[in-house]
């Protein structure tokens, strides 16, 4: 495991501006944000000027143009202070992200580890400078005991200042559904394991530490590797984990980030640990969560009916939108 120590001062920049009353968690599967250079020890051959879909500077910086128009329109006027992400390639597709889009006039800093995943794509963090200072990071590797050559994505692990609490962030992106369920389960669980493993030690130490698990877990908040593995429960359950889930009403009542034929599913989700549900400090709800829908994110289904989402490619063709999937929101309150 890979333990840093970020050299920053816990207030740094908290001075710079007024801090809100509120502050908003964002975590978003951006689909397939590659650049357009060849990483000659990854599959990302897809996703080159000459591979199949044709992957070019133009829809490169369109992608980006389309990302950075949800995080402001999801955040407007209080802009999200922590954003995790999944499916981005590498550092330097964050650094364009935040370059040469209108998020260049947030302040954002990143946090990213690069991980052994053999398609190339990560998760990472992006914190308001103003608002969050990082104490240190840590990338938690998904180690298969019974196949040493697999490799996935991390989990990455942040701790920080956020309003003068001390916060535990966790970005998780859990193997997909890709192979067939039967197969994928176990990997779940895997990855479910190791990040309960990782909660259990920071309870341990300190039964009021305040956790925050985000992510695409590949799975909804009923399945095994989040509600028995990991130990995530509805807020009106007890959880031997303390750990529990903000999207299971809405899970339950049909809603979801993600669409599979005609049925949405609420693979993203916000996890969180008791002592945010108790209102000292900071705090929040399950009525603070929410899947972000607005209708420039979605497209009318004519095969399913209803709505679909507005993706960069539907199969092979360009279509120009945005992800696969919804981003979630989690308000923090004082």
């Amino acid at each position: 495991m890979l333990l840093i120590l970020l050299l920053v001062s816990p207030l740094l920049g908290y001075t710079q501006e007024p801090e809100p009353a509120s502050f908003r968690i964002m975590f978003y599967n951006v689909e397939n944000l590659f650049d357009t250079i060849d990483n000659p020890i990854k599959k990302d051959n897809e996703f080159l000027p000459d591979g199949l879909r044709r992957w070019s500077s133009y829809r490169f910086y369109q992608k980006l143009n389309r990302i950075s128009q949800v995080i402001i329109a999801a955040g407007e006027p209080n802009f999200p202070v922590v954003i995790g992400m999944c499916e981005i390639e590498n550092q330097q597709v964050l650094e364009a992200l935040l370059h040469f889009t209108p998020l260049k006039k947030l302040n954002y800093g990143i946090v990213h580890h690069e991980s052994p995943d053999s398609r190339g794509i990560e998760v990472a963090l992006l914190y308001r400078k103003e608002f969050f200072a990082p104490l240190l990071y840590k990338a938690i590797e998904i180690r298969n005991p019974k196949d040493k050559s697999y490799t996935t994505r991390d989990i990455l692990y942040v701790k920080g200042v956020l309003g003068g609490d001390t916060v535990h962030f966790f970005v998780n992106h859990w193997p997909s559904k890709f192979g067939g369920l039967s197969a994928s389960k176990p990997l779940r669980a895997l990855a479910a394991s190791i990040l309960r493993a990782t909660t259990d030690s920071i309870l341990g130490v300190n039964h009021r530490s305040k956790i925050i698990i985000m992510g695409d877990f590949n799975d909804t908040p009923s399945d095994k590797s989040v509600a028995k593995v990991l130990g995530a429960k509805p807020v009106s359950a007890p959880s031997e984990a303390n750990l529990y889930t903000l999207a299971y009403m809405l899970a339950k009542a049909g809603k979801g980030s993600n669409k599979y034929r005609s049925k949405w599913d609420m693979i993203d989700q916000f996890i969180v640990s008791s002592s945010l549900l108790e209102g000292e400090g900071l705090y929040t709800t399950p009525e603070l969560f929410q899947v972000f829908s607005p209708g420039f994110l979605l497209m009318k289904d004519k095969n399913y009916l209803g709505e679909k989402l507005n993706r960069t490619y539907i199969g092979f063709k360009y279509n120009g939108g945005f992800s696969d999937h919804l981003p979630v929101l989690l308000d923090l309150k004082f």
